[in-house]
């Protein structure tokens, strides 16, 4: 899961950094492991920042004054695909053709298939493990093949119309060509979200494409709406132009947008994420009636914030029973469930939360979280609540959102491996005994459908692989499954923590804070720079720094 921007300003002198900053803040939580902006300014040279770690700690003042131009895309990154190293760090850029730079969110699942291709057709180099370089290479190859100086809206159409040919998966993606424009499209089912929006300036429109609508709402943008499946949105400085690339099929938006990852005050394909959290509260607690009946001894309903507060809100509103936020969450430890290893996510829950002995002594309490993956966070959660007075083991009930995760996200979410799901071969009686709790109750699947599915019928059936283990692309196999879990258990992700690699050396990773070599037409010259680096497509900029990187797969 990751987060995608990028902007276009009507105003030429203006500068598009501050604004991509800014907005990648307000999508952090989409990815916490990388972030980066490219920007493109006078005669289409491309400036960029980028590297690992919050938005905070890449970006600072000198770094968004050097990012010079009036457009620009940005990202934030969480990997699951790939590995953790700097080079992954995205947007990434080739510079034949005509220069483009490149930014997604999703997964493919015939990656192999891709690279292959690229090797032995295409003779284009893949310098990392990321599916998103191999997108960009795609759209890059099909657009070398119109063969043109220049290129217009319907060049780019025919370079899209490619990728959809090609490449199977959920994917949300942005893209700017140097001097032209920016460009945004999605996969053919609409599995990733994106929007975008425009805001009338003294100079004209502007134009803002972003992974969630609250980044447009904050910005002034207005008239927002969602990329459809199989469309593409072509913006410049004169024009915007979009065309149905496919025709709408299967639309099946991911429901755990709606259960987990988009903030609340985000709105994805005319479903505000409020409101559907808001009516899973209320289906929520027709599940504990239905199970608890008139043994229902509950003395107040605790989220565990923040995703699960507005579902809480909600249930402890329908059962009549107190709210009260027991658990203080520390707002500077990233999402436990994406962390690598039990012994860290175990360590994380407990520098992340704090119980209040004042909220939980003596009573009986119904904990409600969103969703219970591994059962690492949800074990260490009710141990906190037993250790700060909750009356008797009797009296918990852990309340998860979601039905049962028994299979592995092949979308762009990085779920473990089956073996490693707290669900796998238990029911909930086996979970509530796993993870210490003295109930468990589960959402049905279809009360969650319902709850997103009520503000947009035109949306027939969300992607619930997760859940149901039917993956909407196709393609899925038992081989491609087994893939998966060798590498994203906890044990292949231990083995690459213990892996010490040279960086990998390409045109997408100059962003450190070490010592650059730009070749030219006038020979090498060496310079100095401050984690941004200034190119165009007649430069090719290469790192030299002989650093050692740790090989890490969150």
């Amino acid at each position: 899961m990751c987060g995608i921007l990028a902007l276009l300003l009507a105003d030429s002198t203006a500068s598009a950094s501050y604004e991509l900053f800014e907005g990648l803040q307000l999508l952090q939580h989409r990815g916490q492991d990388a972030a980066g902006i490219v920007t493109c300014g006078q005669k289409g040279r491309l400036y960029q920042c980028k590297g690992n770690g919050m938005v905070r700690d890449v970006f600072n003042r000198e770094h968004l004054e050097n990012l010079v131009g009036s457009l620009g895309v940005g990202h934030v990154r969480y990997p699951t695909a790939g590995s953790s190293s700097h080079s992954e760090a995205q947007p990434f850029y080739v510079n034949s053709p005509y220069g483009i730079v490149f930014a997604h969110n999703g997964n493919l699942i015939n990656a192999v298939e891709l690279k292959n291709l690229l090797d032995f057709r295409a003779h284009r180099h893949i310098n990392t493990d990321s599916d998103s370089e191999l997108l960009l290479n795609i759209f890059a190859d099909n657009l070398q093949m119109i063969n043109k100086p220049r290129i217009n809206e319907e060049d780019i159409f025919t370079a899209i119309r490619g990728i959809y040919e090609k490449c199977i998966g959920g994917y949300a993606c942005v893209a700017m060509i140097a001097g032209f424009g920016i460009i945004g499209f999605r996969d053919s089912h609409g599995i990733r979200p994106i929007c975008y929006g425009t805001r009338k300036s003294p100079a004209g429109v502007d134009y803002m494409f972003s992974s969630e609508s609250v980044v447009l709402d904050a910005s002034g943008f207005s008239d927002i709406k969602d990329i459809n499946p199989g469309e593409a949105v072509i913006i410049t400085k004169t024009d915007m132009t979009k065309r149905q690339l496919l025709q709408e099929g299967n639309f099946t938006p991911c429901i755990f947008e709606y259960v987990y990852f988009a903030r609340p005050d985000s709105v994805i394909d005319g479903i505000s994420v409020y409101r559907s959290r808001l009516e899973m509260g209320e289906h929520l607690a027709d599940q504990v009636i239905k199970k608890c009946g008139d043994n229902m001894d509950i003395d107040v309903v605790i989220p565990v914030p923040d995703t699960s507060r507005v579902a809480a809100l909600q249930t402890s509103y329908k059962l009549k029973i107190s709210y009260r936020e027991g658990f203080i969450k520390n707002r500077y430890v990233g999402r436990t469930f994406i962390m690598p290893g039990q012994k860290m996510r175990r360590e994380n829950v407990r520098r992340k939360l704090n119980a209040m002995a004042l909220e939980f002594a003596g009573k009986n309490v119904l904990i409600v979280d969103d969703s219970i993956v591994r059962g690492t966070t949800s074990k260490e959660i009710v141990q906190m609540a037993r250790d700060a007075g909750a009356k008797k083991a009797g009296s918990h009930c852990f309340l998860s959102g979601n039905k049962f995760y028994r299979f592995p996200n092949v979308y762009g979410i990085d779920m473990p491996s089956r073996r490693e799901l707290i669900a796998f071969n238990r029911d909930e009686d086996l979970v509530a005994k796993e993870i210490g709790a003295d109930m468990v109750i589960y959402q049905n699947l279809e009360d969650l459908i319902t709850s997103c599915q009520k503000f947009n019928p035109k949306i027939k059936s969300f992607d619930c692989s997760v859940f149901d283990g039917h993956y909407v692309t196709g393609g899925i196999t038992n081989e491609y499954l087994s893939h998966l879990e060798n590498v994203r258990n906890d044990l292949a992700k231990s083995s690459r923590e213990n892996l010490h690699s040279p960086e990998t050396i390409g045109l997408h990773n100059n962003f450190r804070p070490h010592n650059f070599e730009k070749i030219n037409g006038n020979g090498v010259e060496r310079f100095e720079e401050l984690g941004c680096v200034k190119f165009d497509s007649s430069e090719v900029v290469m790192e030299l720094a002989g650093s050692v990187m740790i090989m890490l797969l969150l």
